[in-house]
Parts: C-alpha cells; sequence; structure tokens
C-alpha cells in the first residue's frame, strides 16, 4: 500500500532534510506511517540535525506536532536539534499558541537551515 503523505529524507551535509511532498498532513494513518520511517531513519544515522521542510505543506494536523516532539526527544540523549524550514505563516501561527516556536528553530527555507545546521 503506498502512503497517503509522500516524503522524502535524504542527508544533506550535516543534517538529515525531511521534506514533505504532500499538501495535507491530516490522514492519521499516513502520519503513522511516515512517523515510523523518520523514527527508523534517525534510530538508525543518528543524524545531529534534522530538517523538516514545510515548502510543500498548506495543512497539518496536531498529530505532526506530536511527531517533531518525539523526534526531538530522541535527539536529544545527543545534543540534536529539529529545526524547521519554509513553513506557511498560519501552520507557524500554531507553533506560536502552543509555544512550540521557543523550541524549535525556523528558517525561511531549506537552504538556510542546512547552512545553519553545518555552522553547528
Amino acid at each position: 500500500m503506498e502512503d497517503k503523505i509522500r516524503v522524502e529524507i535524504t542527508n544533506e551535509e550535516n543534517a538529515a532534510v525531511v521534506d514533505f511532498r504532500t499538501a495535507s498532513l491530516s490522514d492519521s494513518e499516513g502520519i503513522v506511517s511516515v512517523s515510523k520511517r523518520i523514527k527508523e531513519y534517525v534510530e538508525n544515522n543518528h543524524p545531529k540535525k534534522v530538517i523538516f521542510d514545510f515548502g510543500n505543506v498548506k495543512f497539518f494536523s496536531s498529530q505532526v506536532l506530536g511527531l517533531l516532539l518525539e523526534i526531538r526527544a530522541k535527539l536529544k540523549p545527543y545534543n540534536g536539534e529539529v529545526m524547521i524550514s519554509q513553513i506557511n505563516p498560519q501552520l507557524h501561527r500554531v507553533f506560536k499558541i502552543t509555544n512550540l516556536d521557543r523550541v524549535f528553530r525556523f528558517f525561511p527555507d531549506k537552504q538556510s537551515a542546512v547552512e545553519a545546521a553545518s555552522a553547528g
């Protein structure tokens, strides 16, 4: 069965980049499937930084916030960091309302996030 939520995970310089290729991240089954893939990638590769690129995303459910927090917890033992790039202003408001804008670093585009990850 093909995932309803498309995601590409790549390694760029010193960071893993999770690029969501779907406009809506609301399908519960799809989020669970993608979450499993991302967690396995993190467990197998131990990236220091994980960049979630939301450039294609117009909507997401609260499950996505849970995924971001789970990945952050997996990175914490080795001082890793979750970074977020290219999120639209409406979705960014969700982070502000929940005070998660203080937990994650945000970047206007993927390239600036990759550069920041490389800089340390």
